[in-house]
């Protein structure tokens, strides 16, 4: 399970599960980072083994309020659904509890989401960039 696809898959699943509950998303931005219980450090893992990534979303709302999703993704399907157990909230109530998010059997398309970037009314994906500064160089 790869966390930046988790993230990003998470992120467009939940923006389309908010909206179908009536919440008008402005932005959203997930972040993933795998389970360190369901890690594994040999370079090919068991059967048996299985790795969770830990999901969080913050973002707001058109109207200016708080969104919230925090939970566990066990499964994701590159672009198409994450399944675990996640729970989005906003301004202090929750929307929905879900463990499939997305649609898993839906064809893979390289086409953009619906209200993709450049238009400004969609979700992104958030690219972090660290630069170290050294004094006096």
């Amino acid at each position: 399970m790869n966390t930046a696809s988790v993230a990003v898959t998470t992120d467009r699943t939940a923006t389309r599960a908010l909206e179908h509950e009536g919440v008008h998303v402005r932005w959203l931005t997930c972040t993933a980072s795998l389970d360190r219980d369901g890690a594994t450090r040999s370079a090919a893992p068991s059967a048996s083994v299985r790795r969770v990534a830990e999901v969080h979303c913050d973002g707001e709302t058109k109207s200016g309020g708080d969104i919230a999703l925090d939970g566990k993704v066990t499964h994701a399907v590159e672009g198409r659904c994450v399944r675990g157990d996640m729970t989005a909230s906003t301004g202090g109530r929750a929307v929905f509890r879900a463990t499939l998010l997305g649609d898993c059997t839906a064809p893979a398309t390289t086409a953009p989401p619906a209200g993709g970037p450049g238009r400004g009314n969609g979700p992104t994906a958030t690219v972090t960039v660290t630069v170290t500064a050294y004094p006096g160089k």
